[in-house]
């Protein structure tokens, strides 16, 4: 009897830890147990025959708001051909009721974590017992005794894909619109198990490590003992971690500060900065030390840093998250992750719907379409100017040339009259190509923000020469002079002896 645990990832470079937990914790049945990953890119009829191939009794298949909708069809693909497969659904999407898409196909559901929970179910089913339930309630893991996964990442998933890791679970804050809320209690595993699991990742050449964390700063004596853990070793890595803004204590902050070059990214949930919003939705707000330790990690580490801000918020309108937006550019240079406001089941936010006129949409990932303060047609042109902001600020692509969007250190308004303007010239968000971002953006900045076109040509033409291969485009070889790339070529050169010597 065979049995494929398998999901969808949201790409070929992703990896799934959910899978690996069930695989490590599958006792006597692990021989009789395989891991197939797939990607929502591939086909599913092919994913189905690939998966039938092993021909499996039984099929675990983790589901979550990006695969939800194919998840759907991939089981009613294998009823149809195979009907007497047992298929067993977990993960996020499937752990909280009402279920926003009919997965009436699946034999059985379980509800939150599966670690153990697939283990016994499987066991139940293998031996013939009657099971009476089609949904398995959760059950909170004792993370002691869970077997770690991390031996059964393979070493084609060390070369090519992220290696999720986790040092605990849970979340003490109770932020509406996320699930992290709803498991209050953060639960550690063993540290010095843990430890010894990445040792042998790193030995085995695992160089990327993205921790899946909620608050990873929040336990001190996890969080040094980790820190150190990279500190330690002399070659390169990365490690993400996804962090609180308002608790960095001192030891904390210390060992940022060594952290090499490229070496860390720290993700850290602003969501908002307006008092009254934050109130809505149950989110402590310690601005005072937001600010304090954004600038800190900004000045004193080369951490790379990524912010998130949210729209459509209950009672949150443009105004105010425009205020949010030219305060976190001020504070720092680094990336903003711009989101739109999604209604997961088990979170409580939909307490907000009548109060503040939240209307979602009811297919995955199930955004805000509108509230009382955000029209639909605003909420579009957000998506839109999420969409553009990426391309253009997080990209780092235009570092010169988006200071000319400024307005009083102010960007908001500006780039929102940008994002319709390249809009209306592309009628697309997708597939366009760096050098057209590069013209629309001269002709927006000489033509509608009437700037100068030797201040925008010579910001973009900076811009241009720090990617590795770039050419000047021909709109920008007037005021490439031969005087200005002398200077530019000696300063390159400079800077690689300067390189080579440090």
């Amino acid at each position: 009897m065979n049995i494929i645990l398998t999901t969808l990832n949201s790409r070929f470079t992703h990896s799934s830890l959910g899978l690996r937990y069930i695989y490590a914790n599958m006792n006597e049945l692990t021989c009789k147990t395989k891991i197939m990953e797939f990607s929502i890119n591939d086909a599913l009829q092919s994913v189905a025959e690939n998966i039938l191939d092993e021909n499996p009794s039984i099929i675990g298949i983790g589901v979550y708001i990006w695969n939800a909708s194919e998840v759907k069809e991939l089981i009613e693909i294998i009823k149809k051909v195979a009907p007497d497969t047992t298929i067993i659904l977990g993960g996020p999407e499937v752990s909280y009721e009402p279920f926003r898409v009919d997965f009436s196909a699946a034999d059985f559901i379980i509800q939150g974590e599966g670690d153990t929970s697939f283990y016994n179910l499987a066991k139940k089913i293998t031996s013939g017992e009657k099971i009476e339930q089609r949904i398995i309630k959760p059950v909170i893991e004792n993370l002691k005794s869970v077997e770690l996964p991390y031996k059964y990442y393979t070493d084609e998933d060390i070369k090519n894909r992220y290696i999720y890791v986790e040092a605990s679970r849970g979340c003490p804050f109770l932020c509406e619109f996320c699930l992290s809320s709803i498991d209050e209690k953060i639960r550690s595993f063993d540290l010095d198990k843990l430890i010894e699991e990445f040792e042998v990742l790193w030995q085995r050449g695992a160089r990327n490590f993205k921790f899946v964390d909620r608050t990873f700063n929040i336990n001190m004596r996890l969080a040094n003992r980790i820190l150190d853990f990279f500190l330690s070793k002399d070659e390169e890595y990365f490690a993400h971690f996804e962090v609180i803004p308002d608790h960095f204590p001192d030891s904390i902050k210390e060992k940022i500060t060594r952290f090499p070059h490229g070496a860390l990214q720290l993700e850290i949930g602003i969501q908002t900065l307006n008092n009254e919003i934050a109130n809505n939705i149950n989110r402590p707000l310690k601005l005072d030390k937001i600010k304090e330790n954004i600038e800190f990690l900004e000045t004193r580490t080369t951490a790379h840093i990524h912010l998130d801000l949210i729209v459509g918020l209950p009672g949150e309108d443009l105004e105010s998250f425009g205020r949010n937006l030219d305060a976190l550019t001020q504070m720092s240079s680094c990336e903003i992750q711009i989101g739109i406001l999604k209604k997961l089941s088990g979170t409580t936010i939909a307490r907000h719907d009548e109060t503040f006129g939240m209307v979602y949409s009811d297919t995955p990932p199930y955004d805000i379409l509108k509230t009382r303060e955000l029209s639909f047609k605003d909420i579009q042109n957000m998506k839109r100017f999420a969409r553009f902001w990426d391309i253009y600020y997080n990209s780092g692509n235009f570092k010169n040339s988006m200071q000319l969007l400024k307005s009083d250190g102010k960007i908001y308004s500006s780039f929102s009259d940008f994002s319709l303007w390249i809009y209306e010239q592309t009628a697309s968000t997708y597939k366009i190509s760096l050098d057209r971002q590069a013209e629309l953006l001269f002709s927006y900045l000489t033509c509608k923000q009437n700037c100068a076109e030797e201040r925008v040509a010579e910001a973009m033409i900076n811009d241009i020469l720090k990617v590795k291969g770039r050419a000047v485009p021909k709109y920008l070889k007037p005021f490439y002079t031969q005087e200005k790339q002398e200077v530019e070529s000696k300063s390159s050169h400079f800077n690689k002896r300067q390189a080579r010597h440090q």
